[in-house]
C-alpha cells in the first residue's frame, strides 16, 4: 500500500447535500485510505442544513465542511484526483472541467434529499435515507482493492458496483 491516499472527488451540482454526505462518509471509512473532497458546477454556497443535522445524529463533526465549486480541483496547485463521482444527474450530464491527472469518472445517481417538500419529519426522513444509501456504496467501494487495480480494472470495478 502506498502512504498516498487514494483522493476522490465527489460532486454534484450546489454540493450542499449528497456530495458532502460523500465526502464525510467516505473521509471515515476511507480511514486514512482514501482522502475525499466534494464541489458542486453551480455551489449553492452553504450546506444545507438537512446534511450537517444527519451527520451530527450519525456522529459525525460538521466543521470545516462548505459549498465550494468544482473549478478549485481543475487549478494547478489542487490535488491530483485519482476518481471522479457524480451524485447527481444534473451534474453527470454537465461538461466537466478537465482534470489534471484524467482521473477515473463514474456516476452514482441518488435521490436528492433537499428537493424534498413537507414538514420537518419528512425532510429529515429523506436526509436519512440519502445518507444510509450513499453510506452502502461507499462501503462497496472501500471493500475495492484500489491499489491493486489497473485504470481500466478500477473503471470497470466502479461502474460494477453502481447503485440501480
Amino acid at each position: 500500500m502506498t502512504d498516498t491516499p487514494f483522493n476522490v472527488l465527489i460532486l454534484c451540482t450546489g454540493n450542499s447535500a449528497r456530495s458532502i454526505l460523500g465526502e464525510a462518509i467516505l473521509n471515515r471509512l476511507g480511514a486514512g485510505r482514501f482522502q475525499a473532497f466534494s464541489a458542486g458546477s453551480h455551489p449553492r454556497g452553504s450546506v444545507h442544513p438537512g446534511s450537517i443535522a444527519v451527520l451530527q445524529a450519525e456522529g459525525y463533526k460538521v466543521d470545516g465542511f462548505r459549498s465550494k465549486s468544482w473549478d478549485e480541483f481543475a487549478e494547478p496547485n489542487a490535488p491530483m484526483i485519482d476518481l471522479v463521482i457524480t451524485v447527481c444527474g444534473e451534474a453527470a450530464s454537465e461538461t466537466c472541467p478537465v482534470w489534471p491527472g484524467a482521473p477515473v469518472q463514474v456516476h452514482w445517481g441518488f435521490e436528492d434529499p433537499a428537493a424534498v417538500e413537507g414538514n420537518q419529519a419528512r425532510q429529515q426522513a429523506a436526509f436519512q435515507e440519502a445518507f444510509d444509501d450513499i453510506k452502502a456504496q461507499i462501503e462497496k467501494f472501500v471493500a475495492l482493492p484500489v491499489e491493486d487495480l489497473t485504470i481500466e480494472d478500477l473503471r470497470a470495478a466502479v461502474r460494477d458496483i453502481s447503485p440501480s
